[in-house]
């Protein structure tokens, strides 16, 4: 994701670490390739399943609201994970340099009143795990193993 950003951005990544070596190259980019087999397998094999009706995802939610729901949770959970790194940073920085813009500022100057950042951790995180619980709701395969009823078609 970085290395895309940094693309489109056309901007140059800045590392304190030194340049990889060959050797360390051809391992990261197979990682990186791994992952993105993996993430797209993955995902292909959730989307089927939504669409066969093969998930645990309740009877009456139709296709169209279970992918709805799968799409908005897992943003929803990313930015609540991308809220705690940055107020976690933003913990750390002089009260000056905390806030560029308006919604910033604000959003700054209620998380560090009255000691709210803790407050807000521990609801973040109970709303994480809410998410993921109708996550795995929504994702589940639930398939009969020996009845031949597999995603892809692929045999017992």
């Amino acid at each position: 994701v970085q290395y895309g950003v940094a693309l489109v951005s056309g901007e140059e990544i800045k590392s304190n670490e030194e340049p990889r070596t060959w050797v360390q190259s051809i391992f990261f980019w197979f990682r990186v390739l791994l992952s993105l087999t993996v993430l797209s397998f993955s995902l292909a094999v959730t989307l089927v399943a939504l669409f066969q009706g093969k998930t645990t995802m309740w009877p009456n939610v139709p296709t169209w609201a279970s992918l709805l729901s799968f799409v908005f949770l897992l943003i929803l959970v990313g930015m609540l994970e991308a809220m705690q790194i940055s107020f976690y940073a933003c913990a750390k920085m002089k009260k000056d340099e905390r806030a560029t813009s308006f919604f910033g500022k604000k959003t700054g100057e209620l998380i560090s009143k009255k000691n709210n950042l803790p407050a807000f951790m521990i609801g973040r995180q109970l709303m994480v795990v809410s998410c993921f619980f109708i996550l795995a709701r929504v994702t589940t395969l639930d398939v009969e193993v020996g009845r031949g009823e597999n995603i892809f078609g692929v045999s017992d």
